[in-house]
């Protein structure tokens, strides 16, 4: 089992594109399948939004946290859903968090293959080439939810 997930705080280049990224979401502009995730604080109860991938994996949908522990994480494992936002069109989400590692191994290479231009420096020593072996061994540092638009 390796290390729990940590989170990894964007640089500055991160932090702009991430914010370039929400600002085209919510004017109804997505790149690759970005939409603007919308989830209760946990503590506050207040919306909190962030940039993500939805990834389509055989006919299923996931969000998967690149940094690691973050905070949408944090929220999204006590709320349970949130919202997917695109610009006026907002999809109400349920969320459900992949535990098994096994399980996690096509998210990520599918992940990896479709984001590894944008995300990659949080994968360090990964690819979607890697072995289902290494990718499983990393597995815990990489929150994932199955998601399903309610």
């Amino acid at each position: 089992m390796t290390t729990p997930a940590a989170t990894v705080r964007p640089g500055r280049t991160a932090t702009a594109f991430n914010n370039t990224v929400a600002w085209l979401a919510r004017r109804g502009v997505s790149i690759y399948g970005s939409r603007e995730l919308a989830v209760r604080g946990r503590k506050s109860g207040e919306w909190r939004t962030v940039p993500v991938n939805v990834l389509a994996v055989d006919g299923a949908e996931y969000l998967v946290a690149a940094r690691g522990l973050t905070q949408w994480v944090r929220n999204m494992r006590v709320a349970g859903a949130g919202e997917l936002r695109l610009g006026r069109t907002v999809e109400p989400v349920t969320a459900t968090e992949v535990l098994d590692p096994a399980a996690k191994v096509p998210v990520l290479r599918a992940y990896l293959r479709t984001w590894a231009w944008e995300v990659g420096a949080f994968f360090p020593g990964l690819s979607a080439d890697s072995t289902d072996d290494e990718l499983a061994a990393a597995a815990d540092r990489y929150p994932v939810f199955a998601i399903r638009r309610a």
